[in-house]
């Protein structure tokens, strides 16, 4: 299916056969336009970003995720300009490797993301997020949530993990709002205002000054005795610095936005605190923040739609999670579901190594909210402003803090 794409920035008229996840409507209603799509044409197409394919059922999310012969992995973030002949290894293993180099990429990181490894980053993170509530607090009664509490939690963890300032976080947020929320708008044209750039000069700072971190491992590490290609030292960097702050930051606002809305949920998790097991689940599920992207490789056909090679398709695992084929109440937050086989953290070889990392803030950004803020409430809904693109959640979310 080929066309003409319409004019860059012109409004969509049918999400069927127009759609743009990169506007502010897509990042109002994306949840509508999935319960839409999935009814009328659950395999939608746009002619923007070059041909681009968008299903919404669990069944047909499900079976890209795992078709590793038809669809590549090179390209996971939909943009203007299309990358070719990165495969197998990609420009972000392993989360953009194919098989059999995804494998050794992902086998790297494992050890750095196991429950083993996320345990010590609790009391420290718990640590921050309650000094985070001492300013919440203070400034109330009226806070943003997102930008005085969500934001700051993962770029510390990452941060942290890493071996990179903290102070670096604006920097964090510009990449991730050009590579993720707006693909292909041009950096500023300092140096620094490269995600390409800030890996050289951090990379090159360790070293020269070696240090115990994920950036000093990966420099570390040795097969048969020879390091990693440089290109993919900076590809898993750059990975965890965009996606490990991005989706926790995302996951962290929606949970708190719900909560403002549902007095109810949040009196249940204050009273019955055994319940916060399933609520980070269900929120995972029923916010899940990320939609992933693959490029078909092989002529195929998913839905009853003939998908050409070169052609994006966009994975959206959020709309996967409210398929009433797949979850019952899909379209309900049930905050002591006890069967919940969500695809927050992706679908097939792709799973998200950070699982375990991003439950740990999830629950621990909540726990200590209710902990200091256990009654509060949007301060105005029409105020609250989500980011467009793969990666949803509030990046404005005003607040008022009720009582105290």
């Amino acid at each position: 299916m080929t066309g003409t794409a319409p004019p860059e920035g012109s409004p969509v008229e049918d999400w069927a056969t127009d759609f743009d996840h990169t506007t502010s409507a897509w990042a109002a209603d994306a949840t509508d336009i999935w319960d839409d799509l999935r009814e009328r044409c659950p395999v939608a197409h746009s002619d923007r970003f070059g041909g681009t394919w968008l299903p919404t059922r669990h069944e047909d999310i499900s079976a890209i995720a795992h078709d590793t012969e038809h669809f590549t992995s090179q390209g996971v973030i939909v943009a203007p300009f299309k990358p070719v002949g990165l495969a197998p290894v990609g420009y972000a293993p392993p989360i953009t490797s194919d098989p059999p180099f995804h494998e050794f990429a992902r086998r790297i990181l494992l050890p750095a993301f196991s429950p083993k490894a996320v345990a010590p980053l609790e009391e420290s993170t718990r640590a921050f997020c309650a000094s985070l509530m001492d300013q919440v607090v203070a400034a109330g009664p009226l806070v943003d949530a997102s930008v005085d509490y969500a934001e700051h939690i993962p770029v510390r963890v990452i941060a942290q993990m890493l071996g990179v300032p903290e102070s670096d976080g604006d920097r964090f947020r510009g990449f991730i709002h050009r590579i993720l929320e707006k693909p292909g708008q041009v950096a500023p044209p300092e140096d620094e205002g490269t995600l390409i750039n800030y890996l050289e000069h951090i990379i090159e700072e360790h070293r020269e000054d070696p240090r115990d971190d994920l950036i000093g491992y990966l420099l570390d590490y040795r097969v048969d005795g020879e390091p990693l290609a440089p290109e993919h030292i900076d590809g898993t960097i750059a990975l965890t610095l965009l996606a490990g702050i991005d989706t926790t930051w995302s996951a962290i606002g929606a949970s708190l936005w719900h909560l403002a809305r549902h007095p109810d949920d949040r009196r249940r998790l204050i009273e019955e605190p055994e319940l916060m097991t399933f609520a980070v689940e269900e929120f995972l599920r029923f916010y899940a923040p990320v939609t992933m992207a693959r490029m078909v490789s092989s002529e195929v056909e998913i839905g009853g739609c003939p998908m050409a090679v070169d052609d994006w398709v966009l994975l959206p695992f959020p709309a996967a999670n409210r398929d009433p084929e797949a979850f019952e109440a899909a379209d309900e937050f049930v905050i002591d579901r006890e069967r919940n086989r969500h695809a927050a953290f992706g679908l097939g070889i792709h799973r998200c190594l950070g699982s375990n990392l991003a439950r740990m803030e999830l629950r621990v950004a909540i726990e200590e909210w209710l902990a200091r803020v256990p009654d509060f409430e949007l301060a105005d809904p029409d105020a609250v402003r989500w980011s467009s693109g793969q990666v949803r959640g509030p990046r404005e979310l005003p607040v008022r803090i009720v009582g105290g």
